[in-house]
C-alpha cells in the first residue's frame, strides 16, 4: 500500500510539473521573443526542459512501480535511476547550447527591448516555480524519490534563474543591457552544475554502487546483537531503485540443529527488513 502511494504521489507530481511548465514555456517564450531578452529565451528553453524531464518522471515512475516478475526478480526500481539519467543528460546539453549562446550575445552586444511584461512573466514565473518546490520536496520527504528529487532541485533552481532574469530585466530600465547576457551565461553554469551533479548520482545507482556506511553499520549493529552469531562475513548489497537487497553470511555454532540456525537467520531478515530502505535480504548460514 505504502509503494502504491509512494507511485502514485510521484505521478502526481510529474503530471502537474508538465502542464504548468507547458504554461510557463507559452509566456516565457512569447515575451523572450518580443524583447529580445537572452535570460528570458534561455529560461523559457530551460521550461522545454522542465517539460521533457515530468515527461521522464511519469514514464521512468510507471515503469519503476511495475512488481517484480520472473523476468526481474528484483523488481523494476532502477527505472527511477535510469530515467533520472536521461533528465541530466538533457540538463548537460541545453545548458552547454544556452552557454554557448549567452557568450555570443555578450561579444556581439545584448539586444534587449525592456517591457514590463518581463517583469510581470518573471513574477508569475517565480510564484509557480516556488509553490512546485515546495509542493514536490514535502512529496519527497515521504516517499524518497530521486524521480521526486530531481524534480524539486530543478523546480529550486528555476526560482534562482528566473530571480536572475528579473534582475537583468531591471538593469534593461536603466539602460544596462549587458547584464542580460550575464546572467544567461550563470543560468547555463546554474543547469549544467545541477544535469552533472544528477548524473553521477544516477550512474552510482545503475552501476550498482554499495549500500551507504551508515545503513551498512546499522545492519551489523542488529546481527550483533544476536549472541548465537558468532562472526559474520561476505557482506553484499545491490540497489533494486531506492532501495537495497541484503546478502550476508553467518556463523552459527555447527552442534545446533539446522531448524534452530535458520530459525535465527530469519529473525535476523525480518529484523534488517524493518530498517526504512531495504528492499530483501538473503542470509547464509554456515557452522562453526
Amino acid at each position: 500500500m505504502e509503494q502504491s502511494k509512494r507511485f502514485e504521489n510521484t505521478k502526481k507530481a510529474s503530471l502537474i510539473g508538465i502542464f504548468a511548465n507547458i504554461f510557463l514555456l507559452i509566456i516565457k517564450g512569447i515575451i523572450g521573443v518580443l524583447t529580445k531578452s537572452q535570460s528570458m529565451i534561455a529560461d523559457s528553453i530551460n521550461s522545454a526542459s522542465d517539460i521533457f524531464a515530468s515527461f521522464m518522471t511519469f514514464l521512468g515512475n510507471k515503469i519503476a512501480s511495475e512488481p517484480s516478475d520472473e523476468s526481474h526478480n528484483f523488481g523494476h526500481g532502477k527505472a527511477e535511476y535510469l530515467f533520472s539519467m536521461f533528465i541530466s543528460i538533457a540538463m548537460i546539453f541545453l545548458a552547454i547550447k544556452l552557454l554557448t549562446d549567452s557568450i555570443i550575445a555578450l561579444y556581439n552586444g545584448s539586444h534587449l527591448i525592456f517591457s514590463w511584461g518581463l517583469i510581470i512573466v518573471c513574477i508569475i514565473t517565480i510564484l509557480v516555480k516556488f509553490s512546485l518546490y515546495i509542493y514536490v520536496r514535502s512529496l519527497n520527504k515521504k516517499n524518497n524519490n530521486i524521480l521526486l528529487e530531481a524534480n524539486y532541485k530543478d523546480h529550486r533552481n528555476d526560482c534562482i534563474v528566473t530571480t536572475g532574469t528579473l534582475i537583468s530585466s531591471i538593469f534593461a530600465l536603466y539602460g544596462v543591457f549587458w547584464v542580460d547576457s550575464v546572467i544567461g551565461i550563470f543560468i547555463s553554469l546554474w543547469i549544467l552544475y545541477t544535469g552533472v551533479k544528477i548524473f553521477i548520482e544516477s550512474y552510482n545507482i545503475l552501476m550498482d554502487k554499495s549500500v551507504d556506511e551508515d545503513i551498512k553499520d546499522n545492519i551489523l549493529d542488529i546481527a550483533h546483537t544476536y549472541k548465537e552469531i558468532k562472526s559474520i562475513s561476505d557482506f553484499y548489497s545491490s540497489p533494486s531503485g531506492y532501495k537495497y537487497n541484503i546478502f550476508l553470511t553467518i556463523y552459527i555454532d555447527g552442534n545446533m540443529s539446522t531448524f534452530e540456525s535458520h530459525d535465527i537467520a530469519d529473525s535476523l531478515e525480518n529484523d534488517i527488513k524493518k530498517l526504512e530502505r531495504i528492499n530483501n535480504v538473503i542470509i547464509h548460514v554456515n557452522p562453526v
